[in-house]
């Protein structure tokens, strides 16, 4: 990089944060800050205890946009002060060292970017993810098994929690069908662009004769949505079995019928819950993640519409990302079209910056 190269980053950048700013308003938000904080001074503000923590929730977001927007702003304002500095007393030395600085000046910008487009109304919830395997028997169930155990990973990493809600091993390897809830700060705003068709092609385990295979598994986002949003879904609409759930064995097999899989028969939407010993909780538990398939799935359909999209199958030319192990490395979003090389990395859970591109990438 040259004084012109990074002359004309401080100029998009510049320009990136004016912008930004414009969304941000931090003088509102620490306007507001400074009323949360007179209010949780009042001595009656836990008497509502519901209330008390979303106002305090609202805090934490707010402080976090903030100085992320704070960090930011200065690091873009220093970095045009020192080049312009460094540029009229020729000094060289700090001219290299901004250079040196430039991708870390461009993530700061960019993880704020981040920020402002999980400010969707549902982008804070709770993130419901189900996986299911498509066609090719072990070989797609041990890829589902595959991106589960990458979720699970990502959502350790962040230090959020993951609830089970079902899971279904294979016969020989990989799950059959998994089901669970991560919780945590912006989960949904971050996993909702996980919903769609993944792609993998490596050389099976499965395979005596070393072959390469292709296999594709789904994966649908939807938020945990809190009771107060109205979806309706009456009785004649849905048909609710009980099954026997699958355990471990032994002392964990289950002798009741506890497990709940409900249908809803104008959508086919099925969602399913083995998660508890008692059947009562595991209906309200498929009963939650059925508004929110709803939900999402009316969501999606309306999305469709205006784009044209009709539903896809699990299988060839609709998938959302690719996961090539061989004959190279390398895995790309259909959306972002960027390629990573660290594959290995990405399956254990660092997708961070893969989410972060298709996110950039579809507000574009």
């Amino acid at each position: 990089m040259d004084a012109y190269e990074y002359g004309e980053l401080l100029k998009s950048l510049t320009i990136k944060m004016d912008n930004i700013k414009n969304i941000v308003k931090p003088n509102e938000l620490q306007s507001r800050l400074s009323e949360i904080e007179t209010m949780q001074q009042n001595q009656d503000f836990w008497n509502d205890v519901e209330t008390a923590g979303k106002i305090s929730q609202e805090k934490t977001k707010t402080e976090r946009i903030l100085a992320t927007y704070n960090n930011a702003n200065d690091a873009v304002v220093d970095a045009v002060e020192y080049f312009e500095l460094a540029k009229a007393e020729k000094d060289d030395e700090t001219l290299e060292m901004l250079y040196d600085d430039a991708d870390g000046l461009q993530e700061s910008t960019n993880a704020l970017e981040v920020q402002m487009m999980l400010s969707g109304e549902h982008d804070g919830n709770n993130a419901i993810v189900s996986i299911h395997p498509g066609a090719g028997g072990t070989e797609s169930q041990d890829w589902a098994n595959m991106l589960y155990r990458m979720y699970l990973r990502w959502a350790e990493r962040r230090g959020f929690k993951v609830e089970g809600l079902d899971y279904q091993a294979g016969e020989e390897a990989g799950i059959k069908d998994a089901s669970f809830i991560i919780k945590g700060e912006n989960a949904y705003g971050y996993l909702k662009v996980e919903s769609g068709i993944h792609r993998l092609v490596r050389i099976s385990p499965f395979d005596s004769n070393a072959k390469r295979h292709t296999s594709f598994s789904s994966v649908m986002v939807s938020p945990e949505i809190d009771d107060d949003i109205d979806i309706v879904i009456e009785d004649k609409d849905i048909r609710i079995d009980s099954y026997r759930a699958s355990g471990a064995g032994g002392q964990h097999v289950n002798t009741t019928d506890s497990a709940i899989r409900i249908t809803h028969l104008p959508t086919n939407v099925i969602v399913q819950c083995q998660n508890d010993r008692s059947q009562h909780k595991n209906k309200a538990s498929a009963m939650k993640m059925l508004k929110s398939r709803l939900f999402e799935y009316e969501m999606a359909k309306k999305q469709a519409a205006l784009d044209g999209i009709e539903k896809s199958e699990i299988g060839w030319g609709h998938q959302i990302r690719s996961y090539v192990m061989q004959p190279y490395q390398q895995v790309k979003d259909t959306r972002s079209n960027i390629p990573y090389t660290n594959v290995d990395a990405i399956l254990d859970g660092d997708i961070d910056k893969l989410l972060e591109g298709v996110l950039i990438s579809q507000a574009k």
